[in-house]
């Protein structure tokens, strides 16, 4: 299901993969479209792509819910393509993911983008791409001065995280908070939950929050707890998604990502 609306000038294509109830947003800015949803989705997002004019996509990171029509878009819209350096090798095959993901999002064909400039132009405005690596390696957001507009790709997505992803980083995500929070905006547009108007104090709001959980973590692991009495310690609710993804996503990978980053930092 595909919902298309106006928000602070952006046109916002919220999707909804049904199965599991999950939101995911397109968004087009002056000839830019950013991120191109998951193939799942396509059938209704080809429309959205034929009828709403734009120049180039942009894509936050390379992960099959925003990379999934790229490879359509290429090759029937002929339109450039650009993604952070660090994720141009994995878009030339086609994507390799767990049985769960293709489910949830629909596979990602082979595409070839070009790596993207620190400074970019949409038709009539200046981007600045910012590197904020955590979630991924190669994920980036983008930001204007003059419209204080602020694309955050999966860098904010909820406030108070429970699970991550085996390969995130809960320090890389806080480091790349703080490194947003410099900049001048109010309202940020999510991949996952949308135009948020508030997005600044929700940001704050996460770093706060995933402060709070590394400083319990690093207290309860000198008390010498194991990496999983600590995650059944903090975060002791049934979270459906652990046995969906097979362990993919977990409350332990939080955890050992704040410890993993602890002993990184010891002196040897």
């Amino acid at each position: 299901m595909l919902t298309i609306y106006e928000r602070g000038g952006v046109l916002c294509a919220e999707g909804l993969i049904e199965t599991i109830g999950q939101k995911v947003f397109v968004y087009l800015i002056d000839g830019m479209l950013i991120d191109s949803g998951p193939e799942k989705l396509q059938n209704e997002l080809l429309p959205f792509f034929r009828d709403n004019s734009f120049d180039q996509l942009v894509l936050t990171h390379n992960h099959e819910d925003h990379t999934g029509n790229a490879a359509w878009i290429q090759e029937h819209l002929a339109k450039p393509i650009s993604i952070h350096p660090v994720g141009l090798a994995g878009c030339l095959d086609d994507g390799d993911y767990p049985d769960y993901r293709r489910y949830t999002w629909g596979g990602r064909k082979a595409f070839s983008p070009e790596v993207i400039n620190t400074v970019m132009h949409s038709r009539n405005l200046t981007w600045q791409v910012i590197h904020t690596p955590g979630h991924a390696d190669d994920h980036i957001a983008l930001y204007n001065k003059e419209r204080r507009i602020l694309f955050t790709g999966d860098l904010f997505v909820a406030a108070r995280t429970k699970v991550s992803m085996e390969a995130e980083s809960v320090p890389q995500i806080m480091r790349s908070t703080r490194l947003l929070l410099e900049f001048d905006f109010e309202a940020i547009y999510c991949s996952h939950a949308g135009y948020l108007e508030n997005g600044r104090e929700l940001l704050n709001q996460k770093l706060r929050y995933l402060d709070e959980v590394s400083i319990k973590v690093k207290e309860l692991a000198a008390r010498g707890e194991s990496p999983r009495a600590i995650a059944q310690l903090l975060f002791p609710g049934n979270y459906p998604i652990i046995q969906f993804s097979n362990n993919e996503w977990d409350t332990i990978h939080l955890v050992n990502s704040i410890l993993d980053e602890c002993q990184a930092e010891s002196p040897r």
